[in-house]
């Protein structure tokens, strides 16, 4: 099945998921942001953080 039709068939399972991001000390939703901040925010790049050499032996 492709992904799509996966959604349409789960909609009325599906919940709104809120995302809070951490501005300025306080965690603030995304959805109450203006268009300019919406787009800063898709534009962050996500790292993963490595081990490091201490943890590693």
């Amino acid at each position: 099945m492709k992904q799509n039709k996966i959604l349409e068939k789960l909609k009325a399972k599906r919940t709104k998921c809120i995302v809070y991001t951490r501005v300025m000390g306080y965690h603030r939703p995304i959805e109450s942001f203006n268009i300019g901040k919406k787009g800063e925010h898709q534009e962050r790049k996500f790292f993963l953080e490595r081990a490091s050499q201490i943890n590693a032996a």
